[in-house]
């Protein structure tokens, strides 16, 4: 039976031994998902460990996205762009291969709500590690255009001037920063609005005024839990006819993280989405 875990600090709440476990039945596998309390002083060896003891795949948590990239020799172009893993694998010659299935997550669970993204308008808040993990994987999906709006604009300029390497002219082309206080209706007029940051969970409010969610074609969090989560709440007053939380991303990055350990098989997603909404619920 192959041993595979979650690593997080906290972890306890974590829903990946259930998502894999589900995915696990589909294909008749039988594996072993645990979850692994770490330490940033102690993740190198808590990752060496878990993998000298026959794991076969680790996925990583916040805060260990960047200590996981600095234990890989290979990775995959996206966790090259976002500079973090999420997903660990231990490769044949015994180096550890990461890859970051976090902006697919978000790109395939947007595909399933809303259809192909090609051409569509994108307003990312926030300029940290969860908006850099999806910048390249949303233009690979083809979308039109990407503003990073941050409440220091400075930040969302270093992210952009980190990512530039990564992208070729043409999506460099598709992409511009704006502070947090100068989003306009028009910026959010016929645009997916994806809250990357976690502000309404910490008492924080973002200073993105309601009415100008109303023109958006869907308000995305990538928070979730029980109940709506602030910025949703935010969004459903001002009258944002379409909106998710970041469930179903959950469930799409872990779907890309099986496959990649289990080669050939991709599971099927909407099922245990639905579980899991159930599960939350109570």
């Amino acid at each position: 039976m192959t041993l595979f875990t979650v690593i997080g600090n906290p972890v306890g709440h974590s829903l990946s031994p259930q998502i894999h476990h589900m995915f696990a039945q589909q294909f008749g596998i039988e594996l072993r998902y645990t979850r692994s309390l770490s330490s940033v002083a102690r993740f190198p060896r808590t990752v060496s460990e878990f993998f000298r003891h026959g794991g076969g795949g680790a996925n990583v948590t916040v805060p260990f996205k960047q200590a996981a990239y600095a234990l890989c020799s290979t990775y995959s172009p996206r966790a090259q762009a976002a500079a973090a893993v999420n997903t660990l694998q231990r490769r044949a010659n015994g180096q550890l291969y990461g890859d970051n299935t976090d902006g697919l997550g978000l790109v395939t669970d947007l595909q399933r709500q809303l259809g192909q993204l090609n051409g569509a308008k994108v307003l990312v808040l926030g300029a940290g590690g969860a908006t850099r993990g999806v910048i390249l994987p949303l233009l690979q999906a083809g979308v039109a255009s990407i503003i990073v709006a941050n409440r220091t604009l400075s930040r969302a300029q270093q992210l952009l001037q980190q990512l530039m390497p990564y992208l070729s002219h043409g999506e460099r082309q598709r992409v511009a920063v704006v502070a947090l206080s100068d989003v306009t209706t028009q910026h959010c007029h016929q645009a997916i609005i994806v809250n990357a940051t976690s502000a309404g969970w910490h008492g924080q409010s973002l200073t993105l005024a309601g009415v100008s969610l109303r023109p958006s074609i869907w308000v995305y969090d990538m928070n979730y839990g029980a109940t709506p989560t602030p910025f949703l709440q935010q969004a459903e007053q001002a009258g944002a006819l379409g909106r998710s939380d970041g469930l179903g991303m959950l469930v799409e990055q872990a779907a890309a993280s099986f496959a990649l350990w289990h080669p050939g098989l991709t599971p099927a997603t909407e099922e245990v989405l639905g579980q899991l909404r159930s599960v939350l619920q109570g």
